[in-house]
């Protein structure tokens, strides 16, 4: 009798909000472009941004959530999952630069490391699957938090000062991102060389 325990399915809840997170990018990017630039955004539009935003953000904690409580890891949750909160948050940083609320030199570092560790884990899947790590998920959670501070009409409703700590956050996010990826590229050299060193042993 074999002492395996059965791989779950991929066709899982935690999965399909994972999904679900990547079909919601399109209407988020549509509610900020129709909202407008600073100054001048439809407070509605932004409202209603916002609100996708953090809904998708929700789906994040929720799949992971399920997917530990009820043992439903995938080697598909573990990839989909990190991509779908890049191409939500390559979003939000992407289009808050194009409306000159976020310097473009920020978003092109961030993003640079945040689809540059997501290629090199693709590339380092046969050698294993890289979970994220905990500094990795406290990445998210500061990017999360300083996207959402941003995406607030604060600035229009309050001042200019109100943007502020958002830009503070935004500073401490992107220290966290850059020392967290090469904390995974450090990673990944080190799966590669364990797996070889396996091969070798066998």
């Amino acid at each position: 009798m074999s002492d395996q325990t059965p791989q779950a399915s991929n066709w899982n809840l935690p999965n399909a909000l994972t999904t679900l997170r990547i079909l919601m990018v399109p209407f988020f990017i549509w509610a900020l472009l129709a909202a407008g630039p600073y100054g001048q955004a439809n407070l509605g539009m932004r409202w209603l941004a916002l609100g996708l935003f953090i809904l998708a953000m929700l789906t994040d904690w929720l799949d992971g959530y399920l997917a530990r409580k009820n043992n439903l890891i995938t080697s598909f949750g573990k990839i989909a999952d990190p991509i779908a909160d890049k191409f939500l948050t390559g979003a939000a940083f992407i289009l808050l630069s194009y409306l000159g609320e976020l310097w473009w030199w920020v978003t092109a570092l961030i993003l640079l490391r945040e689809w540059g560790i997501t290629v090199m884990r693709l590339f380092v899947i046969k050698y294993g699957v890289m979970a994220a790590s905990k500094g990795g998920k406290l990445k998210t959670v500061l990017q999360t938090v300083a996207l959402i501070l941003m995406l607030l009409p604060l600035g229009q409703l309050l001042g200019a000062w109100a943007l502020w700590p958002g830009y503070l956050l935004m500073a401490a996010v992107l220290v966290v991102t850059l020392v967290t990826g090469a904390d995974y590229v450090l990673k990944a050299l080190q799966l590669r060389r364990d797996y070889y060193a396996s091969q070798k042993g066998a």
